[in-house]
This record gives C-alpha cells, structure tokens and sequence, in this order.
C-alpha cells in the first residue's frame, strides 16, 4: 500500500527531479500514516522495492480501477454501447546508451529513443480502461490484441485510421466486440461481392489478396461517409438497428477525448518525457505516471457524478490543482478533496475564437486519411466468395 500510494503522489507532484517527487511524496505519505514507525528514506530504496514489486502491483490496480469504472453505471453506456477509443502515443526517454539500445525510437528525425504507449479509453466517464507500454518500435495493433480481453463482451472500439487491418479487425470481431474505426487511402473496400446475402448501398467489404490466396473470408462492414472540408469515412460491424447514423457521428467526435488524455498526461501532470536513465525505470516510471492520470481521473469522474453531472467535463488541470493542496495540507484530504474535485470541471462557455497558436514549431501537420479506394468486386472475387460462404456454410 506504501508503495502504490508513493507512487502516485510522485504522479501528480510537481518537481525538478524523480529524488525531488519522491521526498514530496514521501512527506505526505508520512503525515497521512504517523503511527507507522520506518518509511523508506531514499529513492534509490523506493525504486529498487517499487521494481520487485511493481508488475503485481499494477496489475491488481488496473483490476480495482476497472471495476470502478463499470460501476459508474449512469455513464457506463454512450448511444446504447460500452464505448471505448483507442489511440497511441509515444513518450521521449532520455537519450542514454542503455535507452538507445532497448528503446529505440520511430518518431521523426532527430528524436531519442521512445517508449510507445497505447491506452484504451473508456469514453462514457473519461477515464482510462487499460494500456499498455513497449519499445518505440512496437506497433498500436500489437498493443491492442493484447489488450482485448480486458474488454467488456459487446465493446465497441472506437479508434482512427491506424487500426483498420484485416487481421486486427478480424481479431476483434471473432471476441465479440464490435468496431467503428475510420479508413483511409490506404485500405480498399469492395462492394457487390455477394458473401453476405442482404447487401444494401452502405456494404462493403474488407478483404486483401492476401486474404484471398489463403482463402480467408472477407469481413463485411457498414460504410458511414461523415461529410466536411475533408469527409471522414466510418466502417462498422453494426447494423443500422444497433448503430444509427447520428450515435457513429456522436461516437467519433467523442473519441477525442483519448487525445486529451494525452495532453493531460504529458503537459498538465508533466511527464512529457521520463526522467530515468535505465530502460526499466523508465518504463515504470510511465506506468505510474499512467496509473496516477487513472487514479486522479477516476476520482473525479466519481466524484462529478455523485453530484449528477457528466463526468466528460471533468478538467484534469483543476483536480491537479486539489490534490496538490491536499498534499500540501490546505485541504483536508477526506470529505474536503472529495467536494472539490466534484467542482473540478471545464468552463461551459463557447469560444469565440480559435485556440490554435498562431505559430507554433512543433506543430504536426500531418495530412488527412483521405478517402478508401471502393472497387467493385470481379467476377473471380464473387465465385472465391460464393465457394467460402458455401463450404462455411457446410461447415
């Protein structure tokens, strides 16, 4: 318990070094338990015991939060679905040798070596569902497999362009969960091919030659065209009966909520990138951070919907503010925190003008997805699909 608790107050401390968090944090944990007699003094100690034990630690935490997410029961639910985004990032470590070497790196030129970072959002509280950490290298698909088990049964998964591979989605599909993931130019859908028997204007199928040499069955999906400057083009699982227009609309602007998440992780609480010189620490020094977002997020989005407001408005920069107070023993940290971080929500007023920095370096600009290339199907693909429809079902 002393462990998980420093753990997470170095999470939301602010400081010039990981030595500096550690003696803040440790100082409240003190204050909070006086009667115990030793707490560790050092951080070399703390590290070392947080390393022996971290992995089991984590593990039994994520379990406890997630569970306390499914019982927010008010906001468990969005357009009749458990809804959740999915997106990646990856966080700077510093540029050592022993980094370098186990780390490596795949963001732009002249970026050090890189932790890759994939969380799974859950969009009705705001909160984290579960993540996961590897090299820079390691792929958000990767990340995502492993993580699907965590899943509620009859998820939808919300996420970009980069998510829609047959194979991923076919991974997906055969957990029973469901999927409404954008396509860009770089995925061909076929249309009239005849494997599903009732196909309207919006069926479409995903199916690579690939796909077709091994004669695997192509995945059927629903498009969805979103119109705009640059039109966003949804595929699902889900017909129109489970997944109208207006909740697959509602659902992806809402999937923007996992890029704040990131924002709040890397500028608001500070981790942008790690402190910790060793590939290890540095991996568990961003499992922490994460667990700290996810206990402060889950706090508040508590909170928040005691008091019957939506926990989506929930701002992680006013509940950092009270927690540090807390800490800081200018808030009693029982009844007193909990009141607070109940009124830590965003403004409600509508802007009048952008917020977008007028010039600002490091900037993406990344180009739009762009459209899917849709191709009517051939006649040799239609008969590959009549022979696998008809021996599955034989099957």
């Amino acid at each position: 318990m002393l462990l998980v608790l420093t753990a997470l107050l170095m999470a939301w401390t602010a400081g010039s070094s990981l030595a500096e968090q550690f003696s803040v944090a440790r100082a409240s944990v003190t204050e909070m338990f006086p009667f115990l007699r030793r707490v560790g003094k050092t951080y070399q100690g703390f590290v070392k015991a947080l390393a022996q034990n971290g992995a089991f630690l984590l593990e039994r935490l994520g379990v406890h939060l997630r569970l306390h997410v499914q019982q927010m029961e008010s906001c468990w639910r969005v357009g009749g679905h458990p809804a959740f985004a999915v997106d990646g990032s990856r966080v700077e470590c510093p540029r050592t040798k022993a980094n370098e070497k186990e780390l490596k790196r795949a963001g732009r030129k002249k970026t050090g070596p890189q932790l890759s970072l994939t969380t799974i959002y859950h969009m009705g509280s705001g909160c984290p569902w579960d993540y996961r950490i590897g090299p820079g290298i390691q792929s958000e698909r990767t990340h995502l497999r492993d993580m699907l088990a965590t899943l509620p049964p009859e998820a939808l998964l919300v996420a970009d362009a980069g998510f829609s591979g047959y194979d991923l989605l076919q991974s997906i599909l055969q957990s029973k969960r469901h999927v409404l993931f954008r396509v860009g130019r770089n995925v061909t859908l076929l249309r009239n091919l005849g494997y599903f028997r009732i196909e309207n204007d919006s069926t479409v199928y995903l199916w690579p030659e690939k796909a077709q040499r091994e004669h695997q069955a192509p995945v059927v999906l629903r498009l969805i065209v979103l119109p705009g400057r640059h039109p966003v083009h949804l595929v699902t699982d889900l017909s129109e009966e489970k997944l109208s227009y207006e909740q697959a609309s509602l659902l992806y602007r809402m999937r923007w909520g996992v890029e704040v998440f990131y924002r709040s992780l890397k500028q608001t609480l500070g981790h942008r990138k790690m402190r910790s010189h060793a590939p290890r620490q540095a991996k568990m020094e961003l499992h922490w951070a994460m667990a700290g977002l996810w206990v402060l997020s889950l706090l508040t989005a508590k909170a928040i919907v005691a008091r019957g407001k939506n926990p989506q408005s929930l701002s992680i920069a006013l509940a950092r503010k009270q927690v540090r107070l807390a800490m800081a023993g200018q808030i009693r940290p029982g009844t007193d925190l909990t009141r607070k971080l109940a009124l830590t929500q965003k403004d409600s007023y509508v802007r009048a003008e952008s917020k977008m920095a007028r010039d600002w370096p490091h900037k993406k600009n990344d180009p739009p997805a762009g459209q899917p290339k849709i191709k009517y199907a051939c006649p040799r693909q239609v008969q590959l699909a009549k022979e696998l429809r008809e021996r599955i079902t034989a099957a």
